[in-house]
């Protein structure tokens, strides 16, 4: 199928306004994040983290939805996919979808070290600056949660336990892919 040349313009152009309009967003987005913007004003997809040790996912958004899941660690990152009201729809690293208050919900950045390698001896290596040849700080085993400090699109500074350091970003559930963060 051919396309007119002015209706091949015309769709282009409209594909291209909302992208340009989304670009005057606050918060720096990666090439794999959406720059589109939920009811709150805020980006969506973008990652939080659980304020609670007690968070219950629930199948809709409001108390009278059941319970399908219940969350025990503060700090867990959860992304938002969904915004209605005070609830967001979130996914945590194993894909799991459902909706949690707001409320429970922080805007603190954690990520959990290589989740997709859980049950397996790879070790992750945290090293003193955001370099393949830096010396390592210390090894961090698949599935512990850290703090993210910065991002610079290839690297993160996160810190786990008492130790601070650098992984490679893609090691990480919790920054997008060429994701910038800044404290």
């Amino acid at each position: 199928m051919r396309l007119s040349s002015r209706f091949a313009s015309l769709l282009l152009c409209a594909l291209l306004v909302p992208f340009a309009t989304s670009l005057g967003s606050s918060q720096a987005a990666g090439p794999a994040q959406s720059l589109t913007l939920g009811p709150s004003g805020l980006p969506l997809p973008r990652f939080v983290s659980l304020k609670s040790g007690k968070v219950n996912l629930r199948i809709g958004p409001g108390l009278n939805y059941p319970v399908e899941w219940m969350y025990t660690k503060p700090g867990l990152p959860m992304e938002i996919v969904q915004e209605y009201d005070n609830w967001r729809r979130v996914r945590d690293a194993e894909g799991t979808e459902g909706w949690i208050n707001q409320s429970l919900l922080s805007g603190k950045r954690t990520a959990i070290v290589s989740p997709w390698h859980r049950g397996k001896d790879a070790l992750i290596p945290m090293r003193v600056s955001p370099d393949a040849e830096a010396r390592i700080v210390a090894q961090l085993e698949p599935g512990v949660i850290a703090q993210l400090s910065t991002c610079n699109g290839e690297w993160c500074e996160v810190e786990s336990g008492r130790v601070r350091g650098w992984v490679e970003q893609s090691q990480l559930w919790g920054a997008y892919p060429g994701e910038r963060l800044s404290d």
